[in-house]
């Protein structure tokens, strides 16, 4: 829109079209941790499909492991991205990754666990949008680890719902025309994908708890050891049968919340990484010498514009 500022492209502007905020990158480091814990976090959640018979009941017994390695490797994603000297995060973008993971933790509550709503869903998802796909996975995961601590919902599930959080986040940072488009399309982008990603989340945490009805008489139950299609239909039929009903309303939720906040939540995150520069060269300048105003042409000298207040 113009605004008749220089550089705008506004009326009395130089023409030039201010250029879209600059996402928060991963450097190597930081994606090769990313990659590390995506893989190990497949695994856990995938193992118990492929397991036999004579493993024993699964998640029932390595979920201890699974948090004291998860956890450490969800916040080495972090940490690598901040170490990163090209293109890691700043004190800047630390600092809004701590203000958005604090906010979103305190939206988390507000649905108080009813019927799947949670609002910091759609909170996480307009940020990874904006501050992108890296960004994204690291607040994901700090948003419910935060939120955990808060509501008291530390257990063993909690890596497995900072992966699928992170996740999350991280498909919103990779979806099409974060440069270009902007308005009811976006919108209508962002919302759909909030729909899935709310659906995809319930899904995936499915598997974390859904081997744990391993051996019991219902047919929507785990059965360790059975063939993969087997074990994949009653996955499908227990979670129409029990966690749809969560998984919806959350859906629902998340893509109001999009339509009606959205345009504001983009604006203003865009706002803040316009202004915060992220990834902007430091330069010192010269200093000035002590009699510098005093110098012909100088600020001091007859005819020279008055210094700006």
């Amino acid at each position: 829109m113009a605004d008749g500022r220089p550089g705008r492209g506004g009326p009395g502007g130089n023409g030039v079209t201010a250029r879209p905020p600059r996402a928060v990158r991963l450097g190597g480091r930081a994606v090769a941790a990313l990659t590390l814990v995506s893989a190990i976090g497949v695994a856990a959640f995938g193992w118990p499909l492929l397991a036999d018979p004579g493993s024993g009941l699964a998640h029932s017994e390595d979920a201890p492991w699974l948090f004291a390695l998860l956890l450490p490797l969800l916040l080495a994603v972090v940490m690598a991205t901040i170490a990163d000297d090209e293109d890691g995060l700043s004190a800047k973008s630390v600092a809004m990754l701590g203000v958005l993971a604090a906010a979103g933790a305190a939206l988390r509550p507000l649905g108080g666990g009813t019927a799947g709503i949670e609002p910091m869903f759609f909170l996480v998802v307009l940020s990874g949008r904006v501050l992108g796909p890296g960004f994204g996975f690291s607040l994901g995961a700090l948003t419910m680890f935060a939120s955990a601590l808060l509501t008291g919902g530390v257990g063993p599930w909690m890596p497995f719902q900072m992966l699928s959080m992170g996740w999350g986040a991280l498909g919103a940072g990779l979806l099409p025309g974060a440069a270009r488009l902007r308005g009811r399309g976006e919108l209508v982008l962002l919302a759909g994908y909030g729909a899935v990603s709310s659906i995809a989340y319930g899904t995936i945490m499915n598997l974390q708890g859904w081997p744990y009805l391993g051996g019991a008489s219902s047919g929507v139950s785990f059965v360790p050891g059975d063939p993969l299609p087997d074990n994949l239909a009653r996955f499908v039929a227990y979670c129409l049968a029990t966690s749809l009903g969560w998984d919806v309303p959350r859906a629902v939720l998340t893509a109001v919340l999009v339509l009606t906040l959205g345009p504001f939540v983009l604006r203003a995150l865009r706002r803040a990484t316009r202004r915060a520069a992220f990834g902007a060269p430091v330069a010192f300048g010269a200093p000035v010498a002590s009699g510098a105003g005093d110098a012909p042409g100088g600020p001091g000298a007859p005819g020279a514009p008055p210094p700006s207040r």
